[in-house]
């Protein structure tokens, strides 16, 4: 096997087929979370009027429009989910865009590219879809996120079987997020993290809501076998619950990205300093091994 084909491709498009009839379930959590993302647009005065959105899932390109962005084109693997986005609609394989370059100044994938088996080669056709001075936002489930689900689906697993095998994806760091921008060619990339919060009374609605937003597991390397009976009811029992319910942890890496531009700012080159720091300090400057009088 490809070690950069962690994903079963066919199988999420399938998945995303069937949940593009129950996406308004999740509808909320999604638009919660295209918010956050939407909101670094409030961080620039740039102005953009031709924008794509990768994955939005019907979410994403209504709230661009709303914000007064005139052209806006949807992709999404699924053509049935591109198809929910209301207007222009493509349906593309991520790692595959079928856009020439420089064709958007805004690029958007809110919760999509998660999914995707090479996103370093993803992260380079994007930037080179953007003209220059062009803004890339996107968001991922970071490490962390549905922790509890795995651990729990771990352990009851392992007690019924001796072993276990993935039923949760892997999840990026977020110390790997801005190193994988500056590798696409990405002008000032900027990784955080936020927290969504999220509650659920019974593992059952958390289930549901996952199967519903069409993320289902889609890892190669899954147990192609029928899962022992006893494992979910085994696993959600052992979910912890706190006040407000059961918490499956949603941590959001949140990435921006800029196609260079020259009019961008840049780093000062090694030796091109005016003033010495010491002057700035008001210290004295002293040689290497030399003490003070």
């Amino acid at each position: 096997m490809d070690a950069m084909q962690v994903f079963d491709r066919r199988l999420v498009r399938r998945r995303r087929d069937r949940a593009a009839a129950t996406m308004d379930q999740v509808a909320p959590i999604l638009a919660d979370c295209a918010d956050r993302l939407l909101d670094r647009l409030d961080d620039t005065t740039r102005r953009f009027s031709r924008a794509l959105e990768i994955g939005g899932r019907g979410v994403v390109a209504p709230m661009l429009r709303a914000r007064g962005i005139s052209s806006v084109i949807s992709t999404d693997l699924s053509p049935a989910m591109a198809a929910r986005a209301g207007g222009l609609a493509v349906a593309a394989d991520e790692e595959f865009l079928p856009f020439a370059p420089e064709s958007f100044d805004l690029i958007v994938a809110s919760l999509s590219l998660h999914w995707v088996n090479d996103l370093p080669g993803a992260l380079i056709q994007i930037r080179r879809a953007l003209a220059p001075d062009g803004l890339f936002l996107a968001s991922l489930p970071g490490l962390g996120t549905l922790q509890p689900l795995r651990q729990a689906l771990a352990e009851a697993e392992s007690t019924l079987r001796g072993g276990l095998s993935p039923r949760v994806s892997p999840f990026p760091e977020l110390r790997d997020a801005a190193g994988l921008l500056q590798r696409a060619g990405f002008a000032l990339p900027v990784a955080d993290m936020e927290e969504v919060g999220l509650a659920y009374r019974t593992p059952l609605a958390l289930l549901a809501d996952l199967r519903a937003a069409g993320e289902g597991n889609a890892v190669l390397a899954r147990d192609p076998r029928t899962p022992p009976r006893a494992l979910f009811p085994m696993a959600a029992a052992a979910l912890p619950a706190g006040p407000q319910g059961i918490a499956p942890g949603l941590r959001l890496l949140m990435l921006t990205g800029w196609a260079p531009h020259e009019s961008q700012q840049k780093p000062a080159r090694p030796g091109s300093a005016t003033h010495r720091l010491a002057d700035a300090l008001g210290t004295v400057e002293r040689k290497a091994g030399e003490r003070p009088n």
